[in-house]
């Protein structure tokens, strides 16, 4: 039995953390989707659900019915990989030069040259828009008075013409579909066509205007690149034979056109590039050479990788290592002096002197190779300092000549290639080939394209069923009513104990006397859940309340007590209420003496106990109502009765005040080995039955679960319940006509 000990550590089970709205962080339901629990909502707020789409298939409909018909027309045209550049003959085919992306980049350029204003301008002064009433009428906008200047009618026909172009460019294609909407399918038909042949027309003016530009540019340039390139060759010419320089400027300019090696100016400049060359590679060498050298100086011969690594001693190394072994095998069976030991040893002497000659020649030899190394770094050292004296006098006739023969080199390209251009551009002047090409002339549609009735429809029908599921997800979520077994779970986080149907008479009492009614076997199955709601079984000592009052808790409570009597088992019912106490009229007995007497006094709980009908059932009626139950029921004297009680009886059963308004309940779950919290199906709380639980868990109590009472399966039939039918509660009637 459970004592009030606020310095007790609670058990590791009870040990428990709690959400803001008073559920278990562990003991929450798991979110799924229960295909079955949602059908059941929408069987329930069938009437809601079909009145929000309806509603929103009338607002699509009225809405319809209202726009005006609007026509779209729509033409298309080929737009093929072209060059703009103007160094590119325009008459070629480019497409198998241009990548991948870089067509992608000129097909949306092209598609933003069609959404361009100056190509809307060119459409509304091809067809005179701002001066037309039929345009302005198809856009259902009010045409531009007479005192409207030219410039600005032609604005506001640009701003409706771009409003209602539509260009759609598929991916992985070249055709461009060019829409326009308007209420009037001739004007629509007529826009979409001018559109296009406008687009291939400002194409190809493009290029004839960048071609003219190009050619007059190209001319001028050529004129001056001609003069500045036969100025240079003059100065090369004249540098040349003043001092003597034959055959030179080849071999200064002769990196000009890609070689990645400097030119070789004399045979001077070769050898020294030769000998640098070798004397950087035998500084490589020596110093590689000299690396070795520290390595192995002051160091134990046999501890560097040069000796180790050397086959003479590795060879020497496994013979000694073999003569070893053989040296203790035969120590192992005969003493230092005996000839065989003194052969081994002698053996093995040799080869450490071995070893140690071996080891010394190959230090020997890394001292060899870093004199020599160092001695061909030194004399390469001293040809290279040599020859960059000589080289360097070379050198300074050679500057201004390399200058001179770049810049006259640099000059002949640019003119070849000024030249190369000018003729192509020469060439090809008045021919223009144009990238795009219409497809499909733009047809007067005949059926409009908006409003579209069964497009609205969809909508209407999406939109209305996505706000009906709000609105029943939304009111499912603020309403914690009970109204299946299965909301015990998902709205209490509670295990279900039992479901007590509603019965169909008057008193429950005289149900409950039936041993086949429903009532009867509803009892009868929350007995056997009690049996096994703890790890331990059945607790002694269980609290039974509520979160209002009405809700069946006493009912139940004297139920399970007659259930457990009936079992052998001895059970002490308490009338814990003492507000409002019920348990004396259900018995038809006085209520002069119990709980409250036995709070206010030291009298033994004999005192106070009632015998019932029931065999091993023995009553506690509450007693007078005393002036403060809150007082008396969080005085130590309750735990004192309610221990007492166990002492005596295999159950204590204690029918406690509602939760709600009252500190009772909460106070004396602390003493309960278990408590049984009832629910009353359908029945509006609007947050009372959260509130509840969060006021009882605050005391940290066993909570065994939930008992369902008054449960009508024909009233909730439309929400899914997989524990109860309406048949399950005939089962007594059908067995009596058996």
């Amino acid at each position: 039995m459970a004592t009030i000990n606020p310095a007790d550590e609670p058990l590791p089970h009870r040990t428990v953390a709690f959400a803001d709205d008073g559920f278990s962080l562990d003991e929450r339901p798991k979110s799924a989707f229960d295909v079955r629990y949602f059908a059941s909502a929408v069987r329930a707020n069938i009437v809601l659900i079909v009145a929000i789409v309806a509603a929103a298939v009338a607002v699509a409909i009225i809405a319809t019915l209202l726009q005006t018909p609007r026509y779209t027309a729509s033409s298309t045209v080929q737009i093929n990989d072209s060059s703009t550049r103007v160094f590119k003959d325009e008459t070629a085919d480019q497409s198998a030069e241009m990548p991948s992306w870089d067509t992608d980049r000129n097909l949306k350029t092209q598609v933003e040259i069609l959404k361009s204003r100056t190509l809307a301008q060119r459409v509304v002064q091809k067809l005179k828009l701002g001066s037309n009433a039929d345009f302005f009428k198809s856009q259902e906008a009010v045409p531009p008075g007479r005192e409207m200047a030219a410039a600005g009618a032609d604005a506001e026909a640009i701003e409706l013409l771009q409003g209602n172009l539509a260009i759609n460019l598929p991916r992985d294609s070249r055709i461009v579909t060019i829409s326009w909407e308007s209420a009037d399918p001739r004007m629509s038909a007529l826009i979409a066509s001018t559109y296009a042949s406008e687009f291939i027309q400002a194409n190809l003016q493009r290029k004839f205007e960048s071609s003219a530009y190009a050619r007059n540019f190209i001319a001028e340039q050529l004129a001056q690149t001609k003069k500045r390139l036969a100025d240079s060759e003059r100065a090369v010419n004249e540098y040349a034979r003043t001092n003597g320089l034959i055959r030179f400027r080849e071999s200064i300019s002769g990196n000009v056109n890609g070689s990645p090696e400097p030119a070789s100016g004399s045979v001077t400049t070769s050898s020294l590039i030769q000998l640098n060359q070798a004397a950087n590679e035998a500084t490589s060498r020596r110093i590689a050479a000299e690396s070795r050298m520290r390595a192995i100086s002051g160091k134990p011969l046999m501890s560097t990788p040069e000796v180790i690594n050397n086959t003479t001693v590795s060879v020497l190394l496994q013979q000694r290592a073999l003569a070893q072994a053989e040296l203790q095998q035969e120590r192992a069976r005969h003493l230092d002096g005996y000839p065989t030991v003194v052969a081994k040893a002698a053996q093995v002497a040799a080869l450490d002197r071995q070893i140690a000659e071996a080891g010394a020649g190959v230090k020997q030899s890394i001292a060899a190779d870093y004199q020599a190394a160092q001695a061909t770094e030194n004399r390469l050292t001293g040809e290279v300092n040599r020859l960059k004296a000589d080289t360097l006098g070379e050198q300074d006739q050679a500057v201004q000549y390399g200058l001179l023969a770049r810049e006259a080199d640099t000059n002949r390209q640019l003119y070849d290639g000024l030249l190369q251009r000018y003729k192509e551009l020469n060439a090809s002047a008045g021919i223009s080939l144009s990238n795009i090409a219409i497809i499909d002339a733009a047809d007067v549609p005949r059926w409009p394209s908006s409003p579209n009735l069964i497009k609205n429809l969809l909508v209407a029908l999406l939109l209305g069923a996505g706000l009906a599921a709000i609105t029943v997800f939304l009111k499912d979520q603020f309403d914690d009513s009970i109204r299946v077994p299965e909301d015990v779970e998902a709205k209490l986080a509670l295990p279900l104990l039992g479901v007590v149907p509603k019965s169909a008479q008057e008193d429950p009492e005289a149900a409950m006397a039936d041993p086949k009614s429903p009532i009867s076997e509803a009892y009868n199955s929350l007995r056997g859940s009690l049996l096994y709601s703890t790890t331990e079984g059945l607790p002694q000592v269980m609290l039974v309340t509520s979160a209002q009052a009405g809700e069946g808790k006493t009912t139940t409570s004297y139920a399970v007590a007659a259930s457990f009597a009936r079992m052998g088992k001895s059970v002490l019912l308490i009338d814990a209420d003492l507000r409002r106490p019920s348990l004396h009229r259900r018995v038809e007995g006085a209520n002069d003496r119990g709980l409250s007497s036995l709070l206010t006094s030291r009298d033994p709980i004999d005192a106070a106990l009632i015998p019932s009908a029931q065999p091993n059932l023995t009553l506690m009626t509450s007693g007078a109502v005393p002036p403060s139950p809150t007082e008396l029921l969080s005085s130590p004297r309750l735990e004192q009765i309610v221990q007492e009680a166990a002492a005596r009886f295999d159950l204590v059963i204690i029918d406690s005040p509602p939760i709600l308004g009252l500190a009772d309940a909460p106070t004396m779950s602390a003493l309960a080995d278990g408590v049984v919290f009832v629910v009353e199906a359908d029945r509006n709380r609007r947050g009372a039955l959260k509130a509840a639980m969060r006021r009882l868990r605050a005391m940290r109590p066993i909570i065994l679960g939930a008992v369902l009472t008054k449960f009508d399966p024909l009233k909730a039939g439309n929400r899914y319940s997989e524990y109860y039918g309406y048949e399950y509660y005939q089962y007594g009637h059908s067995a009596g006509k058996g």
